[in-house]
């Protein structure tokens, strides 16, 4: 087992961990140092173990706040997924129906037939005015 030298407000520790955990010692170390270092700055001097002591529970507090913000978060993604899984378990909407007037072939004639009497119309008009 190695020995990891970890300092926590300006003081050095001597701590064993598992191979390969150094980085992971050290990590959670500058965590406690850190709160350490706020205790230091706020109170000054105080004795080693009510400065862990107090390190430690400030941790604690940040850590129960996260998991309390990693529970609401589940619980909001638990309700999308169900709403998710709702929808997509509901039936298809019915398709909406769409009415298109259709010009019957007998309006259809009759346009055609005016169209022409018009033309007619304007070509004697045209002759005429020509004349």
């Amino acid at each position: 087992m190695p020995e990891v030298t970890i300092n926590i407000g300006g003081r050095g520790f001597d701590v064993s961990c598992r191979d390969g955990e150094e980085e992971f010692l050290q990590a959670a170390a500058k965590l406690l140092d850190d709160e350490a270092q706020v205790l230091s700055d706020q109170m000054g001097r105080m004795p080693e173990s009510r400065m862990l002591l107090m390190a430690g529970l400030m941790l604690a507090d940040k850590t129960a706040g996260q998991e309390e913000r990693m529970q609401a978060a589940e619980a909001r993604v638990a309700e999308v997924e169900a709403e998710l899984n709702r929808l997509r378990s509901a039936p298809l909407p019915e398709p909406e129906r769409v009415e298109v007037a259709v010009v019957p072939p007998s309006v259809t004639d009759t346009l055609a037939e005016m169209a022409a009497r018009a033309e007619a119309v304007a070509a004697v008009i045209e002759e005429k005015a020509r004349g």
